[in-house]
Protein backbone atom coordinates (compact mmCIF):
# COMPACT_ATOMS: atom_id res chain seq x y z
CA UNK A 1 0.00 0.00 0.00
CA UNK A 2 1.25 3.76 -0.62
CA UNK A 3 2.15 5.34 1.93
CA UNK A 4 -1.11 7.99 2.44
CA UNK A 5 -0.84 11.05 1.65
CA UNK A 6 -2.52 13.55 4.44
CA UNK A 7 -4.03 16.50 3.21
CA UNK A 8 -7.10 16.88 5.23
CA UNK A 9 -5.24 19.07 8.31
CA UNK A 10 -8.40 21.08 8.42
CA UNK A 11 -10.19 18.19 10.18
CA UNK A 12 -7.18 17.74 12.04
CA UNK A 13 -3.42 18.01 12.53
CA UNK A 14 -1.23 15.15 13.41
CA UNK A 15 0.20 15.18 16.83
CA UNK A 16 3.12 17.17 16.85
CA UNK A 17 6.39 14.40 18.46
CA UNK A 18 7.32 17.87 20.64
CA UNK A 19 4.05 18.40 21.87
CA UNK A 20 3.60 14.18 23.03
CA UNK A 21 6.74 14.32 24.60
CA UNK A 22 5.83 17.24 26.72
CA UNK A 23 2.36 15.47 27.40
CA UNK A 24 3.81 12.38 28.20
CA UNK A 25 5.24 12.74 32.38
CA UNK A 26 1.69 13.78 32.68
CA UNK A 27 0.21 10.70 32.40
CA UNK A 28 2.77 8.88 34.19
CA UNK A 29 4.37 10.72 37.17
CA UNK A 30 2.86 14.29 37.23
CA UNK A 31 -0.39 12.93 36.93
CA UNK A 32 -2.10 14.65 40.00
CA UNK A 33 -5.09 16.85 40.21
CA UNK A 34 -4.37 20.81 39.40
CA UNK A 35 -6.83 21.58 42.24
CA UNK A 36 -4.97 19.29 44.46
CA UNK A 37 -3.16 22.31 46.09
CA UNK A 38 -2.11 20.80 49.50
CA UNK A 39 0.10 18.93 48.15
CA UNK A 40 3.43 19.36 45.80
CA UNK A 41 1.95 16.91 43.38
CA UNK A 42 -1.38 19.35 42.83
CA UNK A 43 0.65 22.18 43.17
CA UNK A 44 3.07 21.11 40.06
CA UNK A 45 0.04 20.38 37.91
CA UNK A 46 -1.50 23.20 38.77
CA UNK A 47 2.05 25.17 37.74
CA UNK A 48 2.10 23.06 34.50
CA UNK A 49 -1.32 24.42 33.73
CA UNK A 50 0.01 27.91 34.43
CA UNK A 51 2.45 27.47 31.86
CA UNK A 52 0.35 26.15 29.19
CA UNK A 53 -1.95 28.95 29.67
CA UNK A 54 0.54 31.74 29.67
CA UNK A 55 1.99 29.95 26.16
CA UNK A 56 -2.06 29.65 24.52
CA UNK A 57 -2.63 33.74 25.74
CA UNK A 58 1.07 34.48 24.47
CA UNK A 59 -0.28 33.07 20.45
CA UNK A 60 -3.34 35.56 20.51
CA UNK A 61 -1.65 38.42 22.19
CA UNK A 62 -3.92 38.23 25.31
CA UNK A 63 -3.07 37.70 28.91
CA UNK A 64 -3.47 34.12 30.75
CA UNK A 65 -6.01 35.55 32.98
CA UNK A 66 -8.05 36.01 29.82
CA UNK A 67 -7.93 32.57 28.91
CA UNK A 68 -10.48 29.35 29.71
CA UNK A 69 -9.35 26.07 29.01
CA UNK A 70 -12.25 23.86 27.14
CA UNK A 71 -13.28 20.77 25.73
CA UNK A 72 -12.71 22.20 22.41
CA UNK A 73 -14.04 25.39 20.05
CA UNK A 74 -17.33 23.70 19.92
CA UNK A 75 -17.76 24.11 23.89
CA UNK A 76 -15.99 27.65 23.49
CA UNK A 77 -18.58 28.63 20.75
CA UNK A 78 -21.45 27.51 22.75
CA UNK A 79 -20.26 28.97 25.93
CA UNK A 80 -19.53 32.49 24.25
CA UNK A 81 -22.79 32.70 22.26
CA UNK A 82 -24.96 31.64 25.00
CA UNK A 83 -23.37 33.49 27.56
CA UNK A 84 -24.09 36.75 25.89
CA UNK A 85 -27.43 35.92 25.17
CA UNK A 86 -28.40 35.14 28.69
CA UNK A 87 -26.23 38.27 29.82
CA UNK A 88 -27.56 40.59 27.94
CA UNK A 89 -31.05 39.82 27.84
CA UNK A 90 -31.99 43.20 29.12
CA UNK A 91 -29.58 45.38 26.06
CA UNK A 92 -30.98 42.99 23.17
CA UNK A 93 -31.85 39.90 21.74
CA UNK A 94 -29.91 40.61 18.40
CA UNK A 95 -27.19 38.97 16.65
CA UNK A 96 -24.65 39.26 13.55
CA UNK A 97 -23.30 36.50 12.04
CA UNK A 98 -22.88 35.44 8.48
CA UNK A 99 -24.13 32.34 6.01
CA UNK A 100 -20.56 30.45 5.89
CA UNK A 101 -19.89 29.94 9.29
CA UNK A 102 -19.10 26.74 11.01
CA UNK A 103 -22.02 24.89 12.16
CA UNK A 104 -20.93 24.67 15.40
CA UNK A 105 -22.31 28.58 15.42
CA UNK A 106 -24.78 28.26 12.93
CA UNK A 107 -26.65 25.53 14.83
CA UNK A 108 -26.20 27.65 18.38
CA UNK A 109 -28.20 30.35 16.88
CA UNK A 110 -30.60 28.46 15.43
CA UNK A 111 -31.35 26.96 19.00
CA UNK A 112 -31.58 30.14 20.54
CA UNK A 113 -33.42 31.56 18.05
CA UNK A 114 -35.81 29.46 18.76
CA UNK A 115 -35.53 30.83 22.57
CA UNK A 116 -36.73 34.20 21.28
CA UNK A 117 -33.27 35.90 20.09
CA UNK A 118 -33.30 37.44 16.43
CA UNK A 119 -30.38 36.80 14.34
CA UNK A 120 -29.09 38.25 10.80
CA UNK A 121 -27.39 36.26 8.64
CA UNK A 122 -24.59 38.41 6.38
CA UNK A 123 -24.23 36.97 2.52
CA UNK A 124 -20.95 36.97 1.14
CA UNK A 125 -19.73 37.31 -2.15
CA UNK A 126 -18.52 35.21 -4.65
CA UNK A 127 -15.12 34.66 -3.18
CA UNK A 128 -16.28 34.14 0.61
CA UNK A 129 -16.21 37.79 1.41
CA UNK A 130 -18.26 39.65 3.27
CA UNK A 131 -19.75 43.82 3.31
CA UNK A 132 -18.02 45.72 6.01
CA UNK A 133 -21.15 48.24 4.74
CA UNK A 134 -23.77 46.12 5.04
CA UNK A 135 -22.64 45.05 8.21
CA UNK A 136 -21.92 48.12 9.61
CA UNK A 137 -25.56 49.12 8.44
CA UNK A 138 -27.40 46.14 9.57
CA UNK A 139 -26.15 47.19 13.66
CA UNK A 140 -29.58 47.79 15.47
CA UNK A 141 -29.68 49.48 19.03
CA UNK A 142 -30.68 45.87 20.51
CA UNK A 143 -27.70 44.75 18.78
CA UNK A 144 -25.59 42.73 21.48
CA UNK A 145 -22.78 40.68 19.19
CA UNK A 146 -21.25 40.23 16.17
CA UNK A 147 -20.20 36.55 15.42
CA UNK A 148 -17.95 36.27 12.28
CA UNK A 149 -14.81 33.95 12.17
CA UNK A 150 -11.25 34.28 11.34
CA UNK A 151 -10.68 31.95 8.35
CA UNK A 152 -13.07 29.78 6.88
CA UNK A 153 -12.58 26.25 7.61
CA UNK A 154 -13.79 25.19 4.02
CA UNK A 155 -12.12 27.49 2.07
CA UNK A 156 -9.01 28.92 4.14
CA UNK A 157 -10.87 32.71 3.39
CA UNK A 158 -9.72 35.48 6.07
CA UNK A 159 -12.29 37.58 7.34
CA UNK A 160 -10.81 41.77 8.40
CA UNK A 161 -11.15 40.95 12.02
CA UNK A 162 -9.58 44.25 12.90
CA UNK A 163 -11.87 46.08 11.08
CA UNK A 164 -14.92 44.22 11.74
CA UNK A 165 -13.86 44.71 15.55
CA UNK A 166 -13.26 48.46 14.61
CA UNK A 167 -16.82 48.47 13.21
CA UNK A 168 -18.12 46.59 16.55
CA UNK A 169 -16.21 49.27 19.25
CA UNK A 170 -17.64 52.00 17.25
CA UNK A 171 -21.30 50.76 18.10
CA UNK A 172 -20.59 49.19 21.25
CA UNK A 173 -21.56 45.76 20.03
CA UNK A 174 -19.44 42.59 21.39
CA UNK A 175 -17.59 40.91 18.85
CA UNK A 176 -17.05 37.07 18.84
CA UNK A 177 -14.05 35.59 16.55
CA UNK A 178 -14.18 32.06 15.65
CA UNK A 179 -10.15 31.57 14.82
CA UNK A 180 -10.25 28.05 15.17
CA UNK A 181 -8.78 27.56 11.55
CA UNK A 182 -6.51 30.92 11.94
CA UNK A 183 -4.44 30.13 15.17
CA UNK A 184 -1.19 29.28 14.76
CA UNK A 185 -1.08 29.50 10.96
CA UNK A 186 -1.79 33.41 10.69
CA UNK A 187 -1.45 36.19 13.58
CA UNK A 188 -4.34 36.55 16.14
CA UNK A 189 -4.67 39.46 17.54
CA UNK A 190 -6.43 40.23 20.58
CA UNK A 191 -7.06 42.95 23.09
CA UNK A 192 -8.19 46.44 22.23
CA UNK A 193 -7.99 45.92 18.70
CA UNK A 194 -9.42 42.90 18.38
CA UNK A 195 -12.21 41.02 19.44
CA UNK A 196 -13.97 40.62 22.71
CA UNK A 197 -14.18 36.55 22.85
CA UNK A 198 -12.42 34.53 20.73
CA UNK A 199 -11.94 30.43 20.91
CA UNK A 200 -9.13 27.88 19.46
CA UNK A 201 -9.08 24.27 19.52
CA UNK A 202 -5.35 22.57 20.29
CA UNK A 203 -5.90 19.71 17.42
CA UNK A 204 -6.16 22.41 14.56
CA UNK A 205 -2.56 22.95 15.90
CA UNK A 206 -0.76 19.74 16.29
CA UNK A 207 -1.69 19.87 19.57
CA UNK A 208 -4.46 17.14 21.09
CA UNK A 209 -8.01 16.74 20.50
CA UNK A 210 -10.44 17.13 22.82
CA UNK A 211 -8.73 20.71 24.58
CA UNK A 212 -9.59 23.79 23.44
CA UNK A 213 -9.95 27.75 24.89
CA UNK A 214 -12.14 30.65 24.93
CA UNK A 215 -10.51 33.91 25.26
CA UNK A 216 -12.69 36.76 27.33
CA UNK A 217 -11.48 40.16 27.20
CA UNK A 218 -10.90 41.02 30.95
CA UNK A 219 -13.34 44.30 30.74
CA UNK A 220 -16.02 41.57 29.40
CA UNK A 221 -15.59 38.81 32.16
CA UNK A 222 -19.37 39.92 32.95
CA UNK A 223 -19.53 36.47 30.43
CA UNK A 224 -19.37 34.95 33.43
CA UNK A 225 -22.81 34.34 33.63
CA UNK A 226 -22.71 31.96 30.97
CA UNK A 227 -20.97 29.06 32.26
CA UNK A 228 -22.25 25.69 31.02
CA UNK A 229 -21.23 24.21 33.50
CA UNK A 230 -21.07 24.30 37.72
CA UNK A 231 -19.73 22.98 39.92
CA UNK A 232 -16.17 22.68 41.21
CA UNK A 233 -15.33 26.02 40.34
CA UNK A 234 -12.57 25.86 38.30
CA UNK A 235 -11.51 28.31 35.30
CA UNK A 236 -12.73 31.09 37.82
CA UNK A 237 -15.91 29.47 37.92
CA UNK A 238 -16.40 29.82 34.23
CA UNK A 239 -15.97 26.21 33.84
CA UNK A 240 -16.35 23.38 36.04
CA UNK A 241 -14.05 20.51 36.12
CA UNK A 242 -11.19 18.27 36.96
CA UNK A 243 -8.41 19.91 34.60
CA UNK A 244 -7.66 17.98 31.44
CA UNK A 245 -3.77 18.55 32.80
CA UNK A 246 -2.04 16.41 29.86
CA UNK A 247 -4.00 17.85 27.23
CA UNK A 248 -3.46 21.33 28.45
CA UNK A 249 0.18 20.95 28.62
CA UNK A 250 -0.19 20.21 25.09
CA UNK A 251 -1.99 22.82 24.27
CA UNK A 252 0.78 25.18 25.39
CA UNK A 253 3.21 23.34 23.74
CA UNK A 254 1.38 23.26 20.21
CA UNK A 255 0.62 26.81 20.62
CA UNK A 256 4.60 28.02 21.60
CA UNK A 257 5.94 25.79 18.87
CA UNK A 258 2.91 27.56 16.30
CA UNK A 259 3.97 30.69 17.52
CA UNK A 260 7.83 30.13 16.54
CA UNK A 261 7.08 28.89 13.36
CA UNK A 262 4.34 30.85 12.40
CA UNK A 263 6.00 32.68 9.45
CA UNK A 264 8.18 29.47 8.29
CA UNK A 265 5.08 27.49 7.76
CA UNK A 266 3.42 30.25 6.20
CA UNK A 267 5.66 30.52 3.84
CA UNK A 268 6.35 26.89 3.06
CA UNK A 269 2.63 26.40 3.06
CA UNK A 270 1.63 29.21 0.11
CA UNK A 271 4.59 27.79 -2.20
CA UNK A 272 2.75 24.25 -1.94
CA UNK A 273 -0.81 25.36 -2.08
CA UNK A 274 0.31 27.32 -5.33
CA UNK A 275 1.90 24.63 -6.87
CA UNK A 276 -1.08 22.46 -6.11
CA UNK A 277 -3.55 24.97 -7.79
CA UNK A 278 -1.79 25.77 -10.44
CA UNK A 279 -1.34 22.17 -11.41
CA UNK A 280 -4.47 21.36 -10.88
CA UNK A 281 -6.38 24.73 -12.74
CA UNK A 282 -4.89 23.42 -15.96
CA UNK A 283 -7.64 21.15 -15.86
CA UNK A 284 -10.65 22.13 -18.08
CA UNK A 285 -13.59 23.18 -15.81
CA UNK A 286 -11.81 23.72 -12.90
CA UNK A 287 -11.78 26.43 -10.50
CA UNK A 288 -10.15 27.52 -6.88
CA UNK A 289 -13.17 29.07 -4.70
CA UNK A 290 -12.00 31.83 -2.85
CA UNK A 291 -8.87 33.11 -5.29
CA UNK A 292 -9.80 36.68 -5.09
CA UNK A 293 -9.81 37.24 -0.91
CA UNK A 294 -7.06 36.33 1.13
CA UNK A 295 -6.85 33.19 2.37
CA UNK A 296 -5.08 30.87 4.61
CA UNK A 297 -2.06 29.79 3.25
CA UNK A 298 -2.48 26.59 3.94
CA UNK A 299 -6.16 25.70 2.10
CA UNK A 300 -7.17 25.24 -1.56
CA UNK A 301 -11.12 24.23 -2.13
CA UNK A 302 -11.08 23.27 -5.76
CA UNK A 303 -14.14 22.69 -8.17
CA UNK A 304 -14.22 20.05 -10.67
CA UNK A 305 -17.16 20.58 -12.68
CA UNK A 306 -19.43 17.95 -13.93
CA UNK A 307 -17.93 14.99 -11.47
CA UNK A 308 -18.91 14.44 -7.80
CA UNK A 309 -15.85 14.72 -5.22
CA UNK A 310 -16.35 11.39 -3.22
CA UNK A 311 -16.29 9.73 -6.78
CA UNK A 312 -12.61 11.48 -7.11
CA UNK A 313 -11.81 10.28 -3.92
CA UNK A 314 -12.66 6.96 -4.11
CA UNK A 315 -10.10 6.66 -7.23
CA UNK A 316 -7.25 8.12 -4.79
CA UNK A 317 -7.62 5.76 -2.08
CA UNK A 318 -3.55 6.53 -0.71
CA UNK A 319 -5.01 10.43 -0.20
CA UNK A 320 -6.65 11.45 2.80
CA UNK A 321 -9.06 14.85 1.58
CA UNK A 322 -12.58 16.21 1.96
CA UNK A 323 -15.61 17.44 0.12
CA UNK A 324 -16.48 19.84 2.96
CA UNK A 325 -16.03 20.26 6.90
CA UNK A 326 -15.33 17.56 8.97
CA UNK A 327 -18.31 18.05 11.39
CA UNK A 328 -20.83 17.80 8.29
CA UNK A 329 -19.25 15.51 6.05
CA UNK A 330 -21.06 12.09 6.48
CA UNK A 331 -24.45 14.37 4.92
CA UNK A 332 -25.52 14.63 1.33
CA UNK A 333 -26.43 17.93 1.74
CA UNK A 334 -23.87 20.23 -0.86
CA UNK A 335 -21.63 22.43 1.68
CA UNK A 336 -23.95 25.30 2.81
CA UNK A 337 -20.27 27.36 2.57
CA UNK A 338 -20.14 27.39 -1.12
CA UNK A 339 -24.22 27.52 -1.34
CA UNK A 340 -23.75 30.47 -0.02
CA UNK A 341 -21.22 31.31 -2.14
CA UNK A 342 -23.52 31.17 -4.91
CA UNK A 343 -22.32 27.43 -6.23
CA UNK A 344 -25.25 25.58 -7.87
CA UNK A 345 -25.82 22.15 -5.58
CA UNK A 346 -24.16 20.19 -8.67
CA UNK A 347 -20.93 21.86 -8.29
CA UNK A 348 -20.40 22.19 -4.20
CA UNK A 349 -20.74 18.56 -5.22
CA UNK A 350 -18.06 18.75 -6.89
CA UNK A 351 -15.79 20.20 -4.63
CA UNK A 352 -12.30 19.06 -2.86
CA UNK A 353 -10.61 20.65 -0.04
CA UNK A 354 -7.33 20.31 0.36
CA UNK A 355 -5.83 21.58 3.56
CA UNK A 356 -2.19 21.46 3.55
CA UNK A 357 -0.05 20.69 6.83
CA UNK A 358 3.25 21.38 8.56
CA UNK A 359 4.40 17.61 7.52
CA UNK A 360 3.30 17.74 3.93
CA UNK A 361 6.31 17.95 1.69
CA UNK A 362 7.02 18.93 -1.94
CA UNK A 363 6.81 14.94 -3.01
CA UNK A 364 3.55 14.73 -1.48
CA UNK A 365 1.97 17.85 -3.39
CA UNK A 366 3.46 16.28 -6.77
CA UNK A 367 2.04 12.79 -6.09
CA UNK A 368 -1.32 14.38 -5.08
CA UNK A 369 -1.25 16.55 -8.59
CA UNK A 370 -0.86 13.04 -10.62
CA UNK A 371 -3.57 11.61 -8.82
CA UNK A 372 -6.09 14.19 -8.88
CA UNK A 373 -5.18 14.60 -12.70
CA UNK A 374 -5.20 11.10 -13.38
CA UNK A 375 -8.80 10.52 -11.39
CA UNK A 376 -10.39 13.63 -13.05
CA UNK A 377 -9.04 12.70 -16.51
CA UNK A 378 -10.22 9.24 -15.61
CA UNK A 379 -13.94 9.86 -14.26
CA UNK A 380 -14.61 12.52 -17.28
CA UNK A 381 -13.51 10.34 -19.97
CA UNK A 382 -16.67 7.97 -19.00
CA UNK A 383 -19.24 10.57 -17.91
CA UNK A 384 -21.82 11.13 -19.88
CA UNK A 385 -22.23 15.33 -19.00
CA UNK A 386 -18.93 15.56 -19.54
CA UNK A 387 -19.22 14.77 -23.21
CA UNK A 388 -21.92 17.08 -23.05
CA UNK A 389 -19.92 19.64 -21.74
CA UNK A 390 -17.64 19.11 -24.90
CA UNK A 391 -20.28 19.42 -26.90
CA UNK A 392 -20.97 22.82 -25.46
CA UNK A 393 -24.63 21.85 -25.02
CA UNK A 394 -23.73 22.33 -20.67
CA UNK A 395 -21.53 25.03 -19.20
Amino acid sequence: MERLIYLDNNATTPLDPRVLEAMMPYFTVNFANASSLTHRAGRLAAAAVDAAREQVATLIGASPKEITFTSGATEAINMAIKGVFEHYAAKGKHFITCSTEHKATLDTFAYLEKRGAEVTYLPVTEDGCIDLGLLESTIRADTVLIALMHANNETGVLHPVGHIAAIANNHDVLFFCDATQAAGKVAVTSGADGPDLLCLSAHKLYGPKGIGALYVRRRNKRIQTGALLHGGGQENKLRAGTLNVPAIVGFGKAAEIARQSLSEEALQLTTLRDELEAALSKLPATMVNGLGAPRLPSVSNMTFKHLRADQIMVKMPDIALASGSACVSGTRDPSHVLVAMGHSDADAHASLRFSLGRFNTAMDIRSAIVQVTSAVEQLRASSPIWQLHLSGMVD
